[in-house]
């Protein structure tokens, strides 16, 4: 059998029978008696979730195999994060900017740094006015730790037309929709 998912292993114990026959053995349980009276599932219930932890790969016998899950976690923590951009080379700049929901960086190339702003003038309503304090609001919690100053930020967002700017009140002029 091939490694498991995080989605796999979710997707295995996201049924409360599973869950709880699963959880009955990490915390010891040797036989299926055991489980039975752990759980308070009928013996069809625990041997029904059995066969399907079995079939899926998480146990073995009576025995949670631990390193599938601890794999599954490893390919989870190790998946890039989606931004859930069609264009793959739109996600891609996305991706190597943007952090956990931060500005890590900004590209120096104009075409990239479009891309970013565009990414980062969503944070924004469109038909919303703001006042320049709520708009460094928002920029500082994108630039926090990033190495990236929000006034530069907001300068590029109103230099690039995602941002139109009259009399200190800001509202979103452009970007993706």
């Amino acid at each position: 059998m091939g490694e498991l998912s995080a989605r796999d292993v979710v997707g295995l114990l996201a049924e409360e029978e599973r869950l709880r026959v699963f959880a009955a053995l990490v915390l010891g349980a040797a036989d299926s008696g055991e489980v039975e009276r752990v759980t308070g599932l009928s013996a069809r219930q625990v041997g029904r979730a059995l066969l399907k932890l079995r079939d899926g790969g998480l146990v073995s016998g009576m025995a949670v195999r631990a390193e599938v899950v601890k794999a599954a976690a490893r390919g989870a923590a190790e998946e890039p994060e989606s931004f859930g951009y069609a264009d793959q080379r739109v996600e891609g700049v996305v991706r190597a900017f943007v952090r956990d929901g931060r500005l890590v960086g900004m590209p120096a190339q104009a075409a990239k740094r479009q891309v970013v702003l565009e990414h980062v003038v969503q944070a924004f309503e469109p038909g919303v006015r703001y006042g320049e304090k709520e708009v460094d609001v928002v920029l500082r919690a994108w630039c926090e730790g990033g190495g990236v100053d929000f006034v530069t930020v907001r300068r590029y967002l109103v230099d690039a037309g995602l941002l139109s700017r009259e009399a200190g009140v800001y509202w979103r002029s452009g970007g993706y929709t």
